[in-house]
């Protein structure tokens, strides 16, 4: 992994700040702790930023470089439930993202329906990643598809190889790793993969008519998605390393309140109309519907917004073998208030 970029200087440390080192990527609702307009308290925060996060959880996990770091929430799941945990964690989300609209096919291949993808071969970036255990979670339970009939090929989208460290697969599981030294949006165009799920859809949709997406209308279906079940899925979460978090917790709170100040600071930015914050040129009208379907905070932090969220998660890990039981959300995160 390459060094992520320490992104500001730093005063020296005065008062007793702790030093507290953390790695994430630069969204907007971390920008205010990025540039220092966000302080927490008695803490003196060097930022730096990865934004390859596939990159930094491994790195993380392998090597514990950072003292806080943004981390896969089925990685830290699995991680509490078979208790080898480095770290403790904070109810603050940094990525949340819908994936209804990352499932690709090839019409080639007679997919019309998600039913149509059981007995199918389909390409996963990685089994165990967090975007992939909510995808194949939809297809289960809202869509009624038999996911052990499904035969699963795991590598990279867009490149030959694996996505990050290759995953232990749940027993039982159809499975075999992309050995063809082509990507898994090769293999879906020449039909050697029916279908791919994960974080990223193949760049052969853009050579081949044959590659689109299993739900054309994902932006509808998504948002009916959420006005049925509250639920806007939960990617990442922030991780705290134990050792750090034992001999200092109160930092889990100054965080906590930092990152929430921070979100907070991006949200006003964003309404900014005076002159347009990001390139979408009618986000205005986005924001309308940001405001109808959401209300006034989009991206709710907490242990609230975790027990539906991320309880739905781990319901998803144990239907697929990754989990024996859910655990209950409070021994996920530690104490902010």
């Amino acid at each position: 992994m390459s060094s992520p970029e320490t992104v500001r200087p730093r005063a020296a440390t005065s008062g007793g700040n702790i030093p507290i080192t953390l790695a994430c990527a630069l969204y907007d609702r971390m920008q205010a702790l990025y540039t220092g307009e966000v302080k927490p308290d008695g803490i003196d925060l060097t930022f730096r930023v990865e934004d390859f996060p596939r990159k930094l959880f491994d790195h993380a996990m392998a090597v514990q470089e950072f003292d806080v770091c943004e981390m896969s929430s089925s990685d830290y799941i699995t991680r509490v439930s078979s208790r080898q945990c480095p770290f403790v964690a904070l109810p603050v989300f940094p990525s949340k993202m819908f994936r209804h609209g990352m499932i690709a096919i090839n019409k080639r291949s007679g997919i019309r329906t998600p039913k149509d993808l059981e007995g199918k071969r389909v390409g996963v970036m990685r089994y165990t990643m967090t975007a992939a255990v909510w995808q194949r979670g939809h297809l289960q339970n809202d869509y009624g598809v038999d996911l052990s009939t499904i035969h699963w090929v795991e590598g990279s989208i867009n490149s030959p190889g694996s996505h990050g460290v290759p995953t232990i697969i749940p027993p039982g599981t159809s499975f075999e790793i992309n050995d063809s030294g082509k990507s898994l949006s090769q293999l879906l165009a020449e039909g050697g993969v029916d279908a791919t799920i994960g974080t990223h859809l193949p760049d052969s949709r853009r050579t081949s008519t044959d590659v689109v997406r299993l739900f054309p209308d994902f932006h509808e279906v998504e948002k009916a998605y959420y006005k049925r079940t509250g639920i806007f899925p939960i990617m990442h979460l922030i991780a705290i390393k134990r050792d750090v978090y034992d001999k200092n917790p109160f930092i889990a709170q100054s965080l906590y309140r930092g990152f929430c100040e921070s979100k907070q600071a991006a949200l006003v930015r964003m309404r900014n109309y005076s002159a347009l914050r990001f390139m979408l040129p009618w986000m205005p009208a986005e924001l309308d519907e940001l405001d109808e379907v959401f209300g006034d905070d989009p991206w709710t932090y907490g242990l609230d917004e975790a027990r539906t969220n991320l309880g739905t998660l781990m319901t998803y890990m144990v239907q697929q073998g990754m989990l024996k039981a859910t655990i209950p959300v409070e021994d996920l995160f530690v104490s902010v208030s």
